[in-house]
């Protein structure tokens, strides 16, 4: 037979990720059965994260063999859900042995996880060096999940989950291969003797108290709603926030939004709301203050490159969601506005898609269009800082004039900064709040649209 190029027959499907932090997913349905043939580009499956709901299309044409999970299944990233059979000629393809019926429902009886309480947690510690606690959602530095395969040639060399996961990977995106474990073994196990990490005896232990919680009506949180209590919880636990506040004087910026919006409507086709001149001003300070602009990894400070400002937003059914309007500091008012009343749409009609919720960098939240006059936000992790806007509120102020002390009335508001201290000190978070301010209260009135 000639040497030609080949081709599996049968291929995985695996979760994909969908946002940054987004480590697992929630199959809501499939779309199709096994035995089902389907197109390149035809919606298989549908998944819901923690924001929102996304459609799952197939990368090639072909048929489905099994599925691994079933709908509200919570699979982490990265795990395979399904297997497929290629639509290629299969004269020239290599055909992949698929597991027994048996072995396949017995490796989802193991992998298939526990649908998720309230406090359940994101990752897993590595709390044991028993080859029988080696998950699927067992995750290696840099947030990637051993296959099934790699499970089953750890469990048979006896090798447990302290030692995988110090295996050099060569897998896309750090992903732990069968040669990679494999060229583990020829070079004599290196680490075979590494010990679990100990538990720290001074760590904080949550008591395990019961209260009274009453009687009354009870409302079953709905899967986002869990989702954000997690991720809250999570927040609070991992980042010692610390907040400060600052006055602005929005009198400037009141008053040229008021002369301008029909005819930036008129010129543009777009309402001129608050936010996007928001967005400008931190923008420009996020600039100014780059180190406020981050995540935290470990000992490291990672310093993000683009500047994404993501705006919290209270979608209809009441939950929280927050769209991001990318590289803003590149982007001038008329571009902001049509990204922030095309992502206040999208919210409103519960459309936003995967792409619309990744890659925030930092956060503001409108809390003044509640009414509120300022606000503690919870930073939006993997952020270290967020900053909440109050409601603009006409006051009687002192002003210094050439005359000397008079009062006016003013439009003005409270700006609040959450931010991470493990990383964001009292100088650089009250800097940046203020220089927030500043930009807001020193708007030029004579600007043109």
């Amino acid at each position: 037979m000639s040497k030609e190029k080949r081709f599996p027959l049968s291929w995985e499907l695996k979760m994909p990720k969908m946002g940054e932090s987004i480590t697992e997913g929630t199959i809501i349905s499939w779309l199709i059965n096994e035995g089902d043939s389907f197109e390149e580009g035809d919606i298989i499956l549908e998944v819901a994260t923690d924001k929102v709901d996304n459609e799952v299309p197939a990368p090639q044409s072909g048929k489905l063999i099994q599925t691994l999970f079933q709908a509200k299944d919570v699979v982490p990233v990265g795990e395979i859900i399904a297997i497929f059979e290629a639509s290629e000629d299969i004269t020239s393809i290599e055909k992949v042995v698929l597991p027994s019926n048996s072995e396949v429902s017995e490796e989802k009886t193991k992998q298939t996880p526990k649908k998720p309480e309230a406090t359940r947690s994101t990752s897993r510690p590595i709390t044991s060096s028993s080859t029988s606690n080696i998950s699927s959602s067992s995750g290696r530095p840099g947030g990637d999940f051993f296959s099934p395969l790699i499970q089953k040639i750890a469990k048979e060399q006896h090798i447990s989950y302290e030692e995988l996961a110090r295996i050099p990977a060569t897998g896309h995106e750090g992903r732990l291969r069968k040669s990679d474990v494999f060229n583990y073994i020829g070079e004599g196990r290196p680490y075979k003797f590494t010990q679990a990490v100990a538990q720290d005896p001074t760590a904080y232990r949550i008591p395990q108290l019961n209260f009274d919680k009453g009687k009354g009506k009870i409302i079953k949180m709905d899967r986002m709603r869990q989702m954000i209590a997690d991720h809250m919880v999570y927040s609070k636990h991992t980042s010692p926030h610390v907040t400060a506040y600052v006055e602005a004087d929005m009198t400037n910026m009141v008053n040229w939004r008021n002369a301008n919006k029909e005819a930036f409507q008129k010129k543009y086709g777009e309402r001129l709301t608050f936010t996007p001149l928001f967005v400008e001003a931190v923008a420009k300070a996020v600039k100014d203050f780059p180190n406020i602009n981050a995540s935290v990894d470990g000992s490291d400070i990672i310093v993000k490159e683009d500047i994404n400002i993501g705006m919290a937003t209270a979608l209809p059914s009441g939950n929280l969601i927050v769209p991001v309007v990318k590289n803003a500091d590149t982007k001038d008012l008329k571009t902001l506005a049509e990204n922030v009343n095309e992502m206040a749409n999208k919210a409103r009609e519960n459309k936003l898609g995967g792409d619309d919720i990744k890659g925030s960098t930092f956060t503001i939240s409108n809390v003044g269009t509640f009414g509120s006059v300022m606000g503690t936000p919870i930073i939006n992790q993997p952020e270290v800082a967020i900053l909440a806007l109050g409601i603009i509120k006409k006051r009687a102020e002192v002003m210094e004039t050439e005359k000397g002390d008079e009062i006016a009335i003013r439009s003005m508001m409270y700006l609040s900064l959450s931010f991470d201290h493990r990383v964001v000190d009292g100088f650089l978070g009250g800097s940046f709040v203020r220089r927030v301010a500043d930009y807001f209260e020193q708007f030029d009135v004579n600007r043109k649209i």
